[in-house]
């Protein structure tokens, strides 16, 4: 039977797209292939093998550089200043001389306070000798016991008097001294707000100069109460030891990025919490003989809290959080396939989760090629490292890709 052109045409096409299709069909093994996977479903993933270790722990916490001590220097009297002896920015000790008043007026008002004491003095003596002799004549009735009253009155009025002037000197004195005035404590002293002629006052508000101690110095941190309530549960679980009853130490990272050299110790911790933060305050107390740590500067300190026994190391890349906020990792289970676990951690380490639970020795932890695998997933595990950054060193390239074409060599 002759069939039309254009049927035998159709005809011919429709054999063809079969043909094709059964041939595609047959090609493979016939296996599911996982993509960018080789046949059979495997996928090559890195891996790293988990140990137990004694971790250390830290809290880094912000922190504000405090002098040990801070002295304002303010005039106790009134006058105008004659010498200023220190250097601005120098080192001052306790008793040294910061300034000088002059004591003209002082000197002055010592001086009479002196003389109005001497006075009194003779008055006693005088009162004195009078009720003895007022008290010999009574003991013979020559004169009246009224006579001798009036005699005991007087003698303890020259006896008040004399005490009064020994007070007024007393405070004639302390103005005097006080018109020289001197460092209260040791420390490094800032510049001086006034110069010489000018007139101070007695308590001004404005301050001569400051004194500072900052060798040894203190560095005020702040905590939030719950993560002290953190804290206390992992030291009473266990989970938190520390090997001796030393206070904490503390080190800091000032405020360009770089360590500061010296160690410091916990030194204080307040026993109230901020009603309006939630927050409580610490003290470390840090050797500075270089002066590197100022007052008034921005730190951040590292508390060492101690260390976790049997704690698991797991890289931050290799952990992800379930929908219940759960922390999640991929292992290689016996049977070489892909296992997704719940874990047990207690904070972090640098790019690490501490992980104590959910974790065995040598598991072998999936941390490259996450992307290609799901739970029971067929895996290759490779070896791999990972640096401080949580970067891996040999990554796994995957199974199926072409080999990248060297320079000017033709398309395939």
């Amino acid at each position: 039977m002759n069939l039309p052109r254009n049927a035998a045409t159709l005809r011919a096409g429709v054999l063809f797209v079969l043909l094709a299709a059964a041939g595609c069909s047959g090609s493979g093994s016939g296996q599911p292939q996982a993509p960018g996977g080789p046949p059979g479903g495997t996928v090559e993933a890195g891996v790293v093998t988990l140990k137990s270790e004694a971790v250390p722990r830290q809290q880094e916490l912000p922190g504000r550089v405090t002098a040990l001590a801070t002295a304002q220097i303010r005039p106790q009297v009134a006058g105008i200043v004659e010498k200023v002896v220190f250097k601005e920015g120098g080192q001052v000790s306790e008793g040294d001389v910061l300034y000088e008043l002059s004591p003209t007026k002082f000197q002055a008002l010592y001086d009479a306070a002196a003389a109005g004491l001497k006075k009194t003095e003779a008055a006693v003596t005088g009162a004195q000798a009078t009720f003895d002799r007022s008290d010999k004549l009574a003991a013979t009735k020559v004169i009246s016991t009224q006579d001798l009253d009036d005699a005991r009155t007087t003698l303890l009025q020259a006896q008040a008097d004399q005490e009064v002037a020994k007070a007024e000197l007393a405070t004639a004195k302390i103005n005097l001294d006080n018109a020289t005035i001197k460092a209260p404590i040791p420390g490094i002293i800032g510049k001086s707000s006034v110069s010489i002629g000018a007139l101070v006052t007695e308590n001004q508000t404005d301050a001569l100069a400051t004194i500072r101690q900052v060798d040894p110095i203190y560095v005020d941190l702040v905590d939030s109460s719950a993560n002290l309530l953190r804290i206390r549960d992992q030291i009473d679980s266990g989970t938190l030891g520390r090997a001796d009853a030393n206070p904490p130490k503390v080190t800091l990272t000032l405020e360009d990025g770089k360590a500061y050299t010296s160690e410091g110790s916990l030194s204080l911790a307040d026993i109230a919490v901020s009603e309006s933060t939630g927050t409580f305050s610490l003290r470390a107390t840090f050797p500075n003989p270089d002066r590197v740590l100022m007052p008034g500067m921005f730190v951040r300190a590292a508390v060492d809290l101690g260390t976790t026994p049997g704690a698991f190391l797991v890289p931050q890349r290799a952990a992800t959080r379930n929908d219940a906020g759960e922390l999640t990792a991929y292992f290689v289970s016996a049977d070489g396939k892909a296992e997704l676990r719940v874990l047990t951690t207690s904070g972090s380490v640098g790019n690490d989760w501490v992980v104590t639970g959910g974790v065995k020795q040598d598991d072998r932890l999936i941390v490259d090629g996450l992307q290609k695998i799901s739970n029971g997933t067929s895996v290759n595990p490779v070896e791999v490292t990972i640096d401080d950054n949580g970067v891996v060193k040999q990554e796994i390239k995957a199974t199926g890709a072409a080999e990248p074409s060297p320079p000017g060599a033709p398309a395939q």
